[in-house]
């Protein structure tokens, strides 16, 4: 019995505990944090940065995006999961064709990848695939998403499985299997969202290469 406790709380520590929590409060105001990648899906003018913001979670620097482009994303280019888990927080601050904020993974390049997305003007969360640089939905499920506010989203994935989590409440749980393999990881939003990104997590779980 005693045995089999310390294997459950094994198992416990091991899916909740971050391999890597980046906080970007070591990063320079005004550039991209050391070893990410930034760019759009579609067209469109970008501007990823890092910038102080006394709200942010963890202060005193936010990773901001707040240019125009049809997708556009940030990634973490040396983190190749397979299966794993992705965690960040992020504030919609403005935006009038959207106010969205999301979580990338399996990122073959720009135009291949899932992202899911939490959106403050439409109160839903998302989940889409993007493939050959057209994103398709996946499922769209209600959910309150304040502006200005701080909120957690998280995905889990392994194999075909999906799991997005916004605050702690799941609202998306299915299987999908259109891409597959290893990808970078990141952050994303769309159109004329200006959304700041903080405490981004991310851990490999299963047979990660």
């Amino acid at each position: 019995m005693k045995l089999k406790m310390l294997t459950i709380l094994g198992l416990f520590i091991t899916t909740n505990v971050f391999a890597e929590t980046i906080n970007f409060d070591q990063e320079h105001p005004g550039s991209l944090p050391k070893g990410w990648l930034a760019g759009v899906t579609g067209t469109g003018q970008p501007k990823w940065a890092i910038e102080a913001d006394p709200t942010a979670p963890s202060q005193p620097n936010v990773l901001k995006q707040s240019g125009e482009g049809s997708f556009p994303w940030c990634v973490k280019k040396d983190a190749s999961l397979t299966d794993g888990v992705v965690e960040v927080k992020f504030k919609s601050i403005s935006g009038k064709e959207d106010q969205a904020g999301g979580i990338i993974w399996r990122w073959k390049d720009g135009d291949n990848y899932y992202v899911a997305r939490a959106n403050a003007l439409e109160n839903n969360v998302s989940l889409y695939y993007t493939k050959g640089g057209s994103r398709k939905t996946i499922k769209y499920v209600d959910a309150p998403v304040s502006l200005n506010e701080w909120h957690t989203l998280k995905v889990t994935f392994s194999g075909k499985h999906i799991s997005v989590t916004l605050d702690e409440k799941t609202y998306i749980d299915l299987d999908d299997k259109h891409i597959s393999g290893s990808g970078a990881v990141g952050v994303w939003t769309k159109a004329d969202s200006v959304t700041a990104f903080d405490d981004f997590s991310y851990e490999k779980q299963g047979s990660n290469p």
